[in-house]
C-alpha cells in the first residue's frame, strides 16, 4: 500500500491561477496507478465557499471509496461553531479523515484547534513559510496532529525547512509531508534527525507529477519498515485516533465572523512573506 497524502481535486472559483481554477485527476489517476500509488487523499481547489468545494470532493470519495479519502477544507474562521458545523457536515458525508487550512486564506485559528481536538482530527496546515507559528500550536495545542506540507514552505524557503526539522524534532504532535520539497538534503535531514514516523509522503497532485515526487522516497535508500511509515502507515496511525462522535466543547463566541482572507497575495505558493501581525 502506498498512500498519497497531499492531492488536490475539484474546481476552484477564483480564476487566478491553476489553484483555485480547476484541480483534475484524470492525468493523475494515470500517473498514479503507473507509479504504484493505491489510495490517495484529496483536497479541494482553492475556493471562497468550502462547503460548496468540500462537497464536490466527497463525490469524488464516493465514487472511489476504496482509493480516495479527503481533509476538509475549512476558512480560518473566529467563530467555533461554524467551524464545527463545517466539519460536522464534510464527516456527515464520509471519506473525511482530516482538517486543511492554508495561510493563503488566511492563519489558523484557535476556533479550529479546538474542533479538531474535539474530533481528534489530524490539522493539515499550510503555513507559507510562517514556521514560527507551528511552535504555537504544537504547545497551545497538544493533542492535536499537525502536517505541515511542503516541508514548511513550497517557495523553497530553505530556513523554514530547517526551521521546522528543528520543531519535528522537539515535538511529538509535529509532522511533515514531503510534497514539492526540492532541496532534497533537507528532506534527508528531516528523516535522520526527526525520524521517518514523522514524515508523510504527498505529491500536491495533479499539478505536480505523483511518480517524480515518489521518487524521492525511493532515493532515500531507507529500509522498507521506515519506508512503509513514510508512505502510508504514518497516515493511517493519525487517521485511527479520530472520534466517530467529537467530544463536548464550550460555547463559541458569539456572532459570526467572516473568513480571514489574505489580501497581500494571489499566489498561495508566490513566498511573500506576511507581517506577524
Amino acid at each position: 500500500m502506498i498512500i498519497d497524502s497531499h492531492c488536490h481535486a475539484g474546481t476552484g472559483d477564483g480564476l487566478t491561477g491553476p489553484w483555485d481554477t480547476r484541480a483534475s485527476l484524470a492525468k493523475y489517476r494515470r500517473r498514479a496507478a503507473a507509479a504504484g500509488i493505491t489510495h490517495t487523499v484529496l483536497l479541494a481547489a482553492f475556493h471562497s465557499d468550502y462547503r460548496v468545494a468540500n462537497r464536490q470532493v466527497a463525490r469524488l470519495v464516493a465514487g472511489r471509496r476504496e482509493r480516495f479519502s479527503a481533509f476538509a477544507f475549512v476558512h480560518p474562521l473566529r467563530d467555533r461553531g461554524r467551524v464545527d458545523r463545517l466539519v460536522r457536515e464534510a464527516m456527515s458525508l464520509g471519506g473525511f479523515v482530516g482538517i486543511k487550512v492554508h495561510r493563503h486564506d488566511g492563519r489558523i485559528t484557535r476556533e479550529i484547534c479546538e474542533v479538531a481536538r474535539a474530533w481528534s482530527l489530524p490539522v493539515l496546515y499550510d503555513v507559507m513559510g510562517e514556521v514560527a507559528a507551528v511552535e504555537l500550536l504544537a504547545t497551545e495545542y497538544p493533542e492535536v496532529s499537525f502536517i505541515i506540507p511542503h516541508l514548511g514552505s513550497f517557495a523553497d524557503d530553505w530556513r523554514a525547512q530547517l526551521s521546522l526539522i528543528d520543531q519535528l524534532v522537539r515535538h511529538p504532535n509535529v509532522y511533515a509531508d514531503t510534497a514539492g520539497v526540492r532541496r532534497f538534503d533537507l528532506l534527508e535531514q528531516a528523516v535522520e534527525r526527526a525520524g521517518a514516523k514523522k514524515i508523510l509522503f504527498g505529491s500536491d497532485g495533479p499539478w505536480l507529477h505523483p511518480g517524480v515526487e515518489l521518487a524521492k522516497i525511493r532515493l532515500l535508500r531507507l529500509p522498507i519498515a521506515k519506508q512503509r511509515l513514510i508512505l502510508g502507515e504514518n497516515l493511517l496511525r493519525l487517521c485511527a485516533r479520530i472520534r466517530p462522535t467529537p467530544l463536548p466543547m464550550v460555547a463559541g463566541r458569539g456572532a459570526a465572523s467572516e473568513p480571514l482572507m489574505s489580501e497581500q497575495s494571489s499566489d498561495p505558493w508566490s513566498g511573500a512573506q506576511y507581517p506577524c501581525c
